[in-house]
């Protein structure tokens, strides 16, 4: 932990100055360039750990252009067959909706889940949301949205052949509490496909075409420190029919993660 926690850190510094000195070049052309650094305890996705629940080191960044226009890029370590690591860029375009009194913001675009060290795993997906600024309260973040692909888990996750279609559909929210430097998280999403491809009957195949993952946390930004950010969260699914770490991977645990942006 303390060795990934140092290549975090060291990371984040190496960014933060690098981004710092493009910014002017950037910005003659219209574009921004932002990104973080992260260390979490779990690296869950939709309620799946996807690293056996050890802890992982994940960074991002996205270059924007002011048409609307995006590139973006995630990496973490992973472990899960033969993938180690997670490298995914994705394309998209984000344009403020107005609708009457509502006015939130539409991003839509295409992700490619990619692992080198296992390019069967690796897969596209189309998403879309909207993200409502001020829902309830100043400062809170109401975002409903939608994901789609016809190739779930790649050519590994083929059923008799057959490439799956998969839906998820998620609502998140996000609120500081008034200005105390803390806020809380919540999320739940809902996962269909058209096979049976989650959780195990007794007999060892696949029981289920849908399940339900969920978060609840909170968090806190340090003052002292710009832009970064731990949060807390409980994290899980109804995945069942396994047992042992397999298990542990899909039910409710705590989640632990350090964030610095930049």
């Amino acid at each position: 932990m303390k060795k990934l926690l140092t290549t975090a850190l060291f990371a984040s510094t190496l960014s933060t100055g690098a981004m710092a000195a493009e910014d002017n070049t950037l910005a003659q052309y219209g574009l921004t360039l932002s990104g973080n650094v992260a260390l979490t305890t779990d690296y869950r996705w939709r309620g799946q750990t996807q690293t056996e629940n050890d802890p992982a080191i994940q960074g991002a960044f996205t270059l924007a252009h002011k048409s609307g226009f995006y590139f973006s890029a995630f990496a973490s370590n992973v472990n899960f067959g033969t993938a180690h690591l997670e490298l995914d860029p994705s394309i998209g375009f984000t344009t403020p909706l107005t609708l009457g009194m509502i006015k939130p913001t539409l991003d839509i675009g295409v992700v490619y889940y990619n692992y080198p060290s296992a390019s069967d795993y690796s897969w596209p997906e189309l998403y879309g949301k909207l993200t409502f600024a001020d829902a309830f309260v100043k400062g809170d973040s109401l975002v409903p949205s939608i994901a789609y692909t016809n190739k779930y888990g790649g050519d590994a996750g083929k059923v008799d052949g057959k490439k799956v279609d998969n839906w998820n559909f998620n609502l998140a929210y996000s609120v500081p509490f008034a200005d105390t430097g803390f806020g809380g998280v919540a999320s739940v999403g809902y996962s269909k496909a058209d096979k049976k491809i989650y959780g195990l009957n007794s007999d060892g195949n696949p029981k289920d075409d849908n399940f339900v993952d969920w978060k609840a946390g909170v968090t806190y930004n340090f003052k002292a420190v710009s832009g970064l950010t731990a949060e807390l969260d409980a994290v899980g699914s109804n995945i069942d029919g396994f047992s042992g770490a397999a298990n542990r991977g899909v039910d409710t645990g705590a989640v632990f993660t350090l964030t610095k942006t930049f």
